[in-house]
């Protein structure tokens, strides 16, 4: 992209009220059948609207047509058993029902492409588009089937590169792939989970990104983060792999988190997409701390790979907090932008 410190969102925003209960994961839809189909499209239109009125570079769907960001995409596959559900230990991290891996799995149509499709109807700007990664997939199913959890993350890896595929065709400039598990799963990471992210950007013309968080700011997450101590460097045992790897982008969580700046060097030559606003407190960040953190990343990365962005995505965070924080984004950037241009 051509212009200096693009702008964007790691991940989903608020949906309207009329939509699906706000400041909730996996609430329910309020509508059903066209009526739904018809507010999924208008909430996707008013997300784009205030991200273009924020001042947002790269604008995204904001997730508005999906209820959570790895479940609606395997709503859609073949061979997993919604109401087969098992309780398992969600990144080591909490308890939760979830679907079964029944038997082999597969997409039989595309998942969000005609939502990428409108979008790109309704902009010009460049377009991010976020999808599940193989490695947390796995980690929200009960696998019954192939019983090996790099196999199963090997069959998702093709899933999710048809789906790219398209979605690339379909006019997507950026397709991030969301890997939290890879700050958890390190021996995995670096045995398999790379290379099955690899398999599923196999192919594109594209941007690649893979977004690495701490999680959304849910109470399970923030109690997690207070057990890592001062210094969180889980980063540091999956960069240097993906510092190898043909991703493009790297995202990373750094507004108020114990991540050392200083791993950032070990992707230096990498785009960096730097989290400069954080989603688990409903306290907006002034334009001057958004701009403090990306000074600080900018000792790290060169001005024309940095990407300033949220830590994840925003849907547990009422509207009001959700659109002050992507102004504040966009106005520390702007801050940022100036001096680099010496204005």
């Amino acid at each position: 992209m051509s212009r200096l410190l693009p702008t964007s969102t790691a991940g989903s925003l608020p949906k309207p009220a009329w939509l699906a209960e706000p400041e909730q994961l996996w609430s329910p839809w309020k509508l059903d059948g066209d009526t739904l189909t018809e507010g999924r499209q208008d909430a996707l239109l008013v997300s784009l609207q205030e991200q273009l009125q924020a001042g947002i570079d790269i604008v995204s769907d904001g997730e508005q047509t999906r209820q959570h960001f790895v479940t609606t995409f395997i709503e859609h596959l073949d061979g997993v058993d919604f109401e087969r559900r098992q309780t398992v230990r969600i990144r080591n991290r909490y308890d939760a029902s979830v679907p079964s891996v029944v038997g082999a799995v597969s997409r039989p149509k595309s998942v969000f492409v005609e939502d990428a499709k409108f979008l790109r109807k309704h902009t010009q700007q460049p377009i991010k588009w976020a999808l599940p990664g193989p490695m947390t997939m796995i980690d929200t199913l009960y696998d019954g089937h192939y019983k090996s959890r790099e196999k199963l993350a090997w069959e998702f890896a093709k899933i999710l590169n048809q789906e790219a595929r398209e979605l690339e065709a379909a006019g997507v400039d950026i397709i991030q792939f969301d890997e939290p598990a890879f700050n958890v799963f390190f021996d995995d990471v670096n045995a398999w989970g790379v290379a099955a992210l690899e398999r599923a950007v196999e192919g594109l013309k594209c941007e690649t990104a893979v977004h690495i968080c701490y999680g959304y700011g849910i109470k399970a997450n923030t109690d997690w983060k207070k057990t890592l101590g001062s210094e969180w460097r889980q980063y540091e045992a999956a960069f240097p792999k993906l510092q190898q790897s043909s991703i493009d982008i790297i995202s990373l969580e750094c507004q108020n988190s114990h991540v050392p700046m200083d791993l950032i060097e070990l992707i230096r030559g990498k785009k960096v997409m730097v989290g400069a606003i954080d989603v688990a407190t409903d306290s907006i960040e002034t334009p001057e701390e958004v701009a403090a953190t990306l000074r600080k990343a900018l000792q790290f990365v060169d001005a024309d790979k940095l990407y300033p962005s949220t830590n994840c995505g925003m849907a547990p965070l009422s509207r009001r907090v959700a659109r002050g924080k992507l102004r504040a984004l966009s106005a520390g950037a702007e801050l940022v932008r100036n001096e680099l241009l010496g204005k």
